[in-house]
């Protein structure tokens, strides 16, 4: 529905590049007021330009979201702007374990006061182990976990909270791996993308704008219903049954 975010509080960690971006840019067509986090300040103000393009003027946050202090930092500078959250997109950092809603970075009090929503952007390789990226699907995996629990304590306290694993999606990051790895293996990133396309058997690589579109849908009012699920974006590549 046109307009249905216009004035809410959107934080996207990541959210200067790739997914995290094409959900800021969804959003902020949409009229939210979007905070971007990131650890890059440059490509905060790239983002920040694009995304003030399409609706308000984002807030940037620069900060190594590995850290406690960046944590708290994001949710200090947030409160005391807004003094609210109504949608947090979690697609970059860690979580640290204990008691969630009282750790001083948690972003949970916010939320449960506005009746808020979770988006966790997680990965296929929760679902699909793969003997390449065992550290990677085992972080995924424990993402998507925690996600359904932190389902649980939204019941209780009105926060939806649901996943989406993205597929193999065409961004920075991405370039920036298949670049790497082609000059390992002398072979083109042409060939590595075409070799991607053929043993998944996509019609095409992801694109931001896709994960972006469930984004939105899943923190608005339609989806009040949908909570402590995962949705994959993937074009159709998670094998079995889910």
């Amino acid at each position: 529905m046109a307009g249905e975010f216009e004035g809410k509080i959107v934080v996207i960690s990541g959210g200067s590049r790739g997914i995290g971006r094409g959900i800021a840019l969804a959003f902020a067509r949409e009229g939210a007021q979007t905070v971007l986090a990131s650890s890059s300040e440059q490509n905060l103000a790239a983002a920040a330009k694009a995304v003030a393009a399409e609706g308000p003027q984002p807030f940037t946050v620069a900060g190594d979201l590995r850290k406690l202090e960046a944590c708290e930092q994001l949710f200090r500078r947030v409160n005391e702007r807004f003094q609210r959250c109504d949608v947090l997109v979690n697609n970059a950092g860690a979580t640290r374990a204990g008691a969630f809603p009282d750790l001083p970075d948690a972003f949970w009090p916010l939320l449960k006061a506005s009746q808020g929503s979770v988006v966790n952007i997680v990965g296929g390789a929760a679902r699909t182990p793969d003997a390449e990226f065992l550290i990677g699907g085992s972080v995924n995996a424990a993402v998507a976990n925690f996600s359904k629990g932190l389902s649980k304590l939204g019941n209780r306290d009105n926060v939806n909270v649901n996943v989406i694993h993205p597929g193999n999606t065409d961004t920075e990051r991405q370039d920036e791996l298949r670049r790497q790895r082609a000059a390992a293996l002398g072979r083109t990133v042409d060939e590595l993308r075409a070799e991607a396309l053929t043993k998944s058997n996509a019609r095409r690589f992801g694109k931001p704008e896709d994960v972006a579109a469930l984004a939105l849908f899943l923190c608005s009012e339609r989806a009040r219903h949908v909570q402590g699920t995962a949705i994959a974006v993937d074009g159709g590549t998670t094998p079995g049954h889910y």
